[in-house]
């Protein structure tokens, strides 16, 4: 594996554990209590704060800030400025802050500029539109977009719509990818 690239404007905390081929650019801040995968890049102006998980060949591009209580899986891929939330009823003012999780699932991408709102799952190979605002559970492989998210569909792994249904009974839909060909089962209430 390659070594670690830090760009010299980037903060990285003591103690914070980073995993090989993993790139950081400038103006980034990492705390000392998180841990980054391997092979992922860490976009310009990124804050990962303490005790985030972020699997191996995640993407985060410009402007995200990780928080508290967020865990993100491999393969992940988190556009610009999109943004996690972590307190379900912030103030400025108190003591009695509380940190509500959000699981980023094996392979999602989450669009420009969505908004995700904490105390949510985000399902395996979803996609999240560019602007959406996510306020409850996405299923694995669902498109969602707007604001508030739906649904509007499924995606295939490699990112395509899923529009070929090739059969369906009462608790699940078989799909074929027209451009990969991979053979994608939704399952009903997932």
């Amino acid at each position: 594996m390659t070594e670690v690239f830090i760009h010299p404007l980037a903060v990285v905390d003591e103690g914070a554990d980073i995993g090989d081929g993993t790139r950081i650019w400038h103006f980034a801040h990492v705390r000392g209590t998180a841990k980054i995968g391997k092979a992922c890049n860490i976009g310009k102006d990124v804050y990962i704060d303490g005790d985030v998980v972020i699997g191996n060949n995640v993407k985060i591009q410009n402007g995200v800030s990780v928080y508290h209580g967020v865990t993100i899986e491999d393969d992940v891929f988190c556009g610009p400025h999109m943004t996690f939330t972590n307190d379900m009823y912030p103030r400025a003012f108190g003591d009695d802050f509380q940190v509500s999780k959000t699981l980023v699932k094996k392979g999602a991408s989450i669009g420009a500029h969505a908004t995700i709102i904490c105390n949510t799952t985000l399902g395996e190979y979803c996609m999240i539109g560019s602007g959406a605002v996510v306020t409850k559970d996405v299923p694995a492989h669902g498109l969602v977009v707007g604001n508030p998210a739906r649904l509007v569909g499924y995606v295939c792994k490699c990112g395509q719509p899923l529009k070929n249904e090739i059969s369906r009974d009462d608790n699940s839909k078989k799909f074929q990818c027209s451009k990969c060909n991979e053979e994608i089962v939704i399952s009903k209430g997932k």
